[in-house]
């Protein structure tokens, strides 16, 4: 009975999560199956052995991750069903300390193999390859697309600007979005963080 009872409370912590994911926004690459995140807790999960999966959290979650580790071994002994269920239960647990810690929601695991978008396909090849050359193209390629788009509207409305209040307001418009995409961009691009991110980071009443 003893055990039947832990692989119940592990069904309600992973229903518990679930239902926290479906009440968030899309998630990040370590969300998915197949990220390394979750790579990384099959390694641990196999090896019997938590150390490949710390370098996800934090330190102070160490001990979190390692009562997690240990619930997760015990059930996984109690059957096909219950390892599933309880690998899940650690993935999940993992991937959404690791977020936590990054001041990120987490969103629940997406499937392997869940398409992650050219940037973190890139990045990820970047380092299976060794080379960031083709990253690096992909990313000024696609900046300097959005800085011409935003500048020509910019500019086109800039010429209008005069002729109505209503025109000058689309001219702003234009103008804030230019203005404010080549500032976002030069910040990534220099480390530095975003005044607004800063500023809804410090809010109490802010949340990811």
């Amino acid at each position: 009975m003893k055990g039947k009872g832990t692989w119940v409370l592990m069904a309600a912590l992973i229903l518990s999560l679930s239902l926290l994911a479906l009440a968030r926004p899309a998630g990040a690459h370590c969300d998915t199956l197949s990220g390394p995140a979750v790579t990384d807790a099959r390694k641990a999960l196999d090896k019997k052995d938590v150390a490949p999966a710390l370098k996800w959290v934090k330190k102070e979650d160490e001990a979190a991750i390692k009562e997690a580790f240990q619930k997760t071994l015990k059930v996984r002994e109690k059957g096909p069903e219950a390892k599933e269920l309880a690998d899940q239960y650690f993935f999940e647990t993992l991937v959404r300390i690791h977020r936590a810690g990054e001041g990120a929601p987490f969103t629940g695991l997406k499937p392997a193999g869940t398409e992650l978008g050219p940037a973190v396909e890139g990045a990820d090849k970047a380092l299976e390859t060794g080379s960031v050359d083709s990253l690096v193209k992909l990313v000024t390629d696609e900046a300097a697309a959005g800085i011409r788009k935003r500048f020509e509207r910019a500019m086109e409305k800039k010429k209008l600007a005069d002729q109505s209040v209503a025109a000058g307001r689309e001219y702003v418009e234009a103008y804030v979005e230019f203005v404010h995409y080549v500032e976002r961009l030069h910040r990534d691009a220099a480390g530095e963080a975003h005044p607004a991110a800063e500023a809804q980071a410090e809010s109490p009443h802010h949340q990811e």
